[in-house]
């Protein structure tokens, strides 16, 4: 999970702060302080991480993009320069741009905010931003929510009553809430000093980026291992009361089984399983990071009368479930869903077993059949799939499929219309006038863009198609008829 840490380099962060009455700092010594002391905890304890720095005032700056060199993040802090006044939205539209570049809109990341608290002057002032939320038109939204999966840390280099003397904590609770409500807003306790910082970006690292240690058992052998990224918690709504589940700190592989019998299945998280092994020092116990072992087990390590579980992940494991990269020497853990089923085409988790306990081999004498996927008891009622757009890309890939059949009619007429009449179906089930008419406009402008070799026919049939679909789109009961299909046009160059 990458982080960005956005650090304010306003003004106000020049404020001074007496320190013990003898050495005077500004409150951005503090907060380069704090996350000197972060950086240093996640060199050392979440080497795996990606790192990204950015500084703003008025505009927004990438110091440092995303890396797992901690050495050139501190470095780029100990080089800040200061600039003219607050504004936090423009930072938030930067991180959006530079997540998204970097890991695109699926991958969750956490941003470290870093800022005194004060919300800027006038236009661009964050208190401006949140009055006019509802103002905006669509090329002018607020950054937040951000397009992708975000937790929101702000570290405040104030104290709790500094910022209640102003609206500051009133507006930073609702951008906290605006990004979704998933983080939290931290401040100082007492007065402002080396200590009292150290002590809130404490408080962040063991929330946030504490190393999740277990045990991995494997028959009679065990290994500690580290689990990245740190697994979350999970509440699942059904419950009555629901209760917040959580990975032990036992984890223990019960039995293998065939990749393609997993498929690709919904997770709730990936993470890597990284042994705690002897270091190339042999004396020196460490995490044992993806570079660090990336080499076999040398002879020293393997000499020693106590099993050593590296070896077994080097050689031992590769067609397992969890599989182990080819060149690096970790295991790819995958958490679903709580519950007796969370892939229901293997059936009960708690019915697999050996093969040896079976009547017969499942998978047959030469391996040429699977027991998977487990059929239902119960035939379902229902013969196909409704259409549903979950997420922007499934309605994005059944408009490329049409447009996919349009380029290439006639020869593709019946499957053409086929799919557009899903497509239309769905959309007036959802009352989704909009997508009738957008549609329309891209077969129109795919009917302009055919190339003089393109059949005198598909001109005819996008032509035709386009203007159903326009007169759909107006609601207008007689061309909106659910039931009613859109039938290929008949002209002289069908056939």
């Amino acid at each position: 999970m990458p982080t960005v840490v956005l650090m304010d380099v306003s003004l106000s962060m020049t404020r001074p702060v007496s320190l013990d009455g003898i050495e005077e700092f500004q409150r951005k010594n503090l907060a380069v302080h704090g996350l000197n002391m972060l950086f240093e905890h996640m060199a050392s304890n979440y080497r795996l991480e990606f790192t990204s720095l950015m500084a703003f005032s008025s505009l927004w700056e990438l110091l440092v993009p995303f890396t797992r060199d901690y050495n050139a993040l501190q470095e780029a802090l100990s080089n800040l320069e200061d600039y003219d006044k607050t504004c936090v939205e423009a930072a938030l539209n930067g991180v959006s741009n530079v997540v998204q570049q970097e890991w695109g809109s699926a991958c969750p990341c956490q941003v470290v905010l870093v800022t005194d608290g004060s919300l800027g002057i006038g236009k661009g002032s964050l208190r401006h931003s949140l009055q006019t939320l509802k103002q905006r038109g669509d090329d002018k939204k607020f950054p937040l929510p951000f397009p992708f999966p975000t937790k929101l840390f702000i570290m405040c280099i104030a104290n709790a009553e500094e910022l209640q003397m102003t609206d500051a904590m009133d507006n930073l609770e609702e951008l906290l809430c605006l990004s979704g409500g998933d983080g939290q807003i931290f401040t100082m306790e007492g007065p402002l000093c080396m200590k009292s910082v150290q002590t809130m970006f404490g408080k962040l690292i063991d929330l946030v980026y504490s190393p999740f240690h277990a045990v991995l058992h494997c028959g009679n052998l065990s290994s500690d291992v580290q689990v990245f990224p740190r697994p979350e918690p999970v509440v699942m709504d059904e419950e009555v009361e629901p209760m917040p589940r959580t990975v032990s700190t036992d984890l223990e592989i019960v039995g293998f089984i065939e990749i393609a019998d997993i498929a690709s299945p919904p997770v709730i998280s990936r993470h890597l399983v990284l042994p705690i092994a002897v270091n190339k020092d042999v004396d020196e116990v460490g995490t044992g990071t993806t570079d660090e072992l990336e080499e076999e087990p040398s002879a020293s390590q393997m000499a020693g009368k106590s099993p050593n579980f590296c070896v077994l992940l080097h050689g031992s494991l590769k067609f397992a479930f969890l599989p182990l990269s080819k060149k690096k020497s970790n295991l790819m853990m995958s958490l679903f869903d709580p519950g007796p089923e969370p892939l229901p085409w293997l059936g009960k988790i708690s019915h697999l077993g050996p093969i040896s306990e079976a009547a017969d081999n499942p998978y047959g004498e030469d391996d040429s059949k699977s027991p998977f996927p487990v059929q239902p008891q119960v035939k379902r009622s229902y013969a196909q799939n409704v259409t549903v757009w979950i997420k922007a890309s499934g309605l994005q890939t059944d408009v490329q499929k049409i447009l996919r059949n349009a380029r290439k009619l006639p020869d593709k007429t019946q499957t053409f219309y086929k799919e557009l009449n899903r497509l239309r179906k769905a959309a007036l089930a959802f009352g989704f006038w909009e997508l009738l008419k957008g549609v329309a406009d891209l077969l129109e402008r795919e009917c302009t863009m055919l190339p003089d070799s393109a059949h005198p026919d598909a001109a005819f049939q996008l032509s035709h198609a386009a203007q159903q679909l326009k007169l759909a789109s107006t609601g207008d009961s007689q061309y909106a008829a659910f039931d009613h299909n859109i039938v290929p046009m008949h002209t002289d160059f069908s056939s």
